[in-house]
């Protein structure tokens, strides 16, 4: 498995571990000493540690739903960008690498950054989440680059315009948490659609200096 799999691996299974694994049975259960017969006492408890997945919310179920939905889609695409923006730092060539290298790690950074908390918000809204690297293909939008060589600004322009696209899919999520009085999750999202404004406004302030011939 390589390192980057395992990254992802590590943070899908932490939003998806359950809260107990063991089926061995507390010391006052074993002999059924709660007032139950022994076998119910087990078959109760098993039944607790098999059902889904479900924190507690006073949003409605169709809110959990809709919201959830539009959260791991989101999530899909902040990972398509994180590994894409990777991409280009690593690939990253010309007079103006230093620059570009650093800039697009840090984006990066950032971008990678957000997963967890978008992946817990939807649990703490009862939600299920993203569990594996098919997943997120499935789900994402943004359109992956595999070719061999991108031109510095042709990488610049092409994250640019992801994380401009990226900024319009979040303010839809948004409209949908204030349908739904999601107060919380649109309170993160203003924070998440500032800082891809912000990406945006430096990969096209990065990208005029070089076209203007400037150092």
């Amino acid at each position: 498995m390589s390192p980057l799999a395992r990254v992802f691996s590590r943070a899908l299974t932490h939003w998806t571990v359950p809260i107990a694994t063991s089926r061995t049975l507390p010391p006052g259960l074993q002999d059924g000493s709660d007032g139950r017969p022994e076998n119910s006492s087990r078959e109760d408890l098993v039944r607790r540690q098999s059902a889904p997945l479900a924190t507690p919310t006073d949003l409605k179920p169709a809110a959990t739903k809709d919201i959830a939905g539009a959260m791991n889609a989101i999530l899909a695409d902040v990972f398509a960008l994180y590994l894409k923006t990777k991409n280009f730092h690593w690939h990253m060539s010309g007079p103006h690498f230093r620059d570009y290298h650093l800039l697009l790690d840090e984006q990066a950074d950032q971008l990678f950054a957000m997963t967890d908390a978008i992946a817990e918000r939807v649990r703490k809204i009862g939600g299920s989440t993203l569990k594996s690297v098919g997943h997120i293909s499935r789900l994402q939008r943004v359109q992956d680059n595999d070719v061999d060589y991108v031109q510095p600004q042709d990488m610049l322009a092409e994250v640019r315009e992801d994380n401009k696209e990226l900024a319009a899919r979040l303010r839809e999520v948004h409209n949908v948490c204030e349908e739904h009085r999601d107060i919380a999750t649109a309170s993160l999202l203003e924070v998440w659609i500032d800082e891809t404004e912000r990406r945006t406004w430096f990969l096209f302030e990065a990208a005029r200096q070089a076209d203007s011939g400037k150092p």
